[in-house]
């Protein structure tokens, strides 16, 4: 599937990689699994470069419309999951 990711121009070389491997490991976990606890990690990092709520929610719209991959469910799936469990959205 080919498509792009949400970025922010403003934000540097090390926050748009941050950022991208959050996107990745949502990819992952709706085409196979991924660690619950890799989720939540690489989600407090993108939630310091993405502090503001309303941003997040547009990010997300923006790469659920392209991709059909919501962070949102991810991010509440891990949430809910225990440690060191695996999550999947399929």
């Amino acid at each position: 599937m080919e498509y792009n990711y949400p970025i922010d121009e403003s934000w540097d070389t090390n926050e748009v990689m941050d950022v991208i491997h959050f996107l990745q490991l949502v990819e992952t976990a709706y085409e196979d699994k991924v660690g619950r606890d890799d989720v939540l990690k690489a989600y407090n990092r993108f939630k310091e470069i993405v502090p503001s709520k309303t941003e997040e929610k547009q990010l997300d719209k923006e790469f659920q419309k392209q991709s059909g991959y919501s962070t949102y469910r991810t991010v509440q799936k891990a949430k809910q999951a225990d440690n060191g469990e695996s999550i999947t959205m399929k």
